[in-house]
């Protein structure tokens, strides 16, 4: 009986609990079909608990970064020599730990290393600042003991190969599955100029997401065409944290924008609907699940210039990319299509994702475990 080891220590919450999720459904079905023995290392299983797998719970490792390290190079180490011959160990947070095993895979969940970080980071959060350089720290050690490395977009497959000097065929590319968002597919129609034309940018309160380019945009803008031409609904509501606080204090008198605050998936899809232009202008995503979700209505997008959105948005219709530092340009185009210009809107092409490639978890498993790779 072989055995597979899945470390998720520090993962609780967010896309990275539903990727263990997902993962640990799989493996408790496979476990059950297959010889294997399936060991999970998690925070706490009743996070995400199958049958037919052992859980090993570390609630610990999160209290601060000298715990985790100290987890990821000491603690693992002991619990891999326990449980040898250990066949795969597969870290889903990031980190390659020091272990004994036949082989590691590690899946490269954040895009942090390649956040270009801004002075204001540091004054509204300074945890991302940090995080962005541990995290380059972090990845950067033990990172070539693995044998494969997964990541869910083909641009963080070729820039980790350039950061850490590694082939680019080490790298799987497993795509995030989407969800139908079940909403009536938006017609390609021109816009009343007497019609309030509605623009949506659906996030978290974190400075990265760079909320600020979208009200210096609608502030400007407003000031062009007066009140009550447009509105911009924002996923926060102004109170959550220190950045959110200082948005709604200096833009929260802007008529044009809406701080509708934290939507549930069906409310957000509901708005989607009612929406007519999806605004992105994030500065670092892994991959823009709000784009995925919103191209599926066929609406005109707004997009940062950036790797990930281009990734993202493959395939889209009625799509232009903006300067994430130039809140003019945002707005231009954002005016163009309130007075029915849709002339600088283009589809974003294709792209074909080179292999190694999984979508499924069946799939990725199976690329790990099998014996000729």
């Amino acid at each position: 009986m072989r055995t597979i080891v899945v470390s998720a220590v520090n993962i609780r919450k967010g896309g990275t609990l539903t990727i263990l999720k997902n993962c640990l459904e799989y493996l408790s079905d496979f476990a059950q079909r297959e010889d294997y023995r399936i060991v999970a290392l998690v925070h706490r299983k009743d996070l995400a608990y199958y049958p037919g797998i052992e859980y090993i719970e570390m609630p610990d490792t999160i209290k601060s970064w000298g715990r985790r390290l100290w987890c990821e190079y000491i603690t693992m180490y002991k619990i891999s020599k326990s449980l040898s011959p250990v066949y795969l160990w597969f870290s889903l947070h990031d980190t390659t730990p020091r272990v004994i095993a036949e082989r590691q895979a590690v899946y490269c969940q954040t895009s942090f290393p390649f956040l270009n970080w801004k002075l204001k980071d540091l004054a509204f959060d300074y945890k991302i600042v940090l995080f962005a350089l541990l995290t380059r720290f972090a990845y950067r050690i033990n990172i070539k003991r693995n044998k494969f490395l997964i990541v869910q977009a083909e641009w963080l497959r070729k820039g980790f190969s350039d950061m850490f000097g590694l082939p680019e065929s080490k790298f799987i590319v497993a795509p995030p599955k989407m969800q139908n968002v079940n909403a009536k597919q938006g017609k390609d129609k021109r816009y009343n100029n007497n019609k309030l034309h509605t623009f949506l940018f659906a996030a978290t309160p974190d400075c990265h997401k760079n909320f600020e380019l979208i009200c210096l945009a609608a502030q400007q803008l407003e000031k062009e065409l007066g009140e009550n031409k447009f509105k911009v609904t924002l996923t926060i509501n102004g109170t959550e944290n220190k950045y959110a606080r200082w948005l709604y204090k200096k833009w929260g008198d802007v008529k044009s924008l809406d701080f509708a605050g934290f939507m549930s998936k069906e409310n957000l899809y509901s708005t989607y609907e009612n929406t007519d232009c999806l605004l992105f202008p994030s500065r670092i995503e892994t991959w823009g699940l709000p784009i995925s979700e919103f191209a599926q209505l066929g609406k005109p997008m707004l997009l940062a210039d950036l790797p990930y959105a281009h990734e993202t948005a493959a395939g889209s219709k009625n799509v232009a990319f903006f300067n994430v530092n130039k809140p003019d340009e945002l707005k231009e185009q954002m005016k163009r299509l309130i007075l029915n210009d849709r002339t600088f809107l283009s589809k974003v092409p294709e792209r074909n994702i080179a292999e190694p490639v999984s979508y499924s978890w069946k799939e990725l498993i199976d690329h790990l475990i099998k014996k000729n790779q």
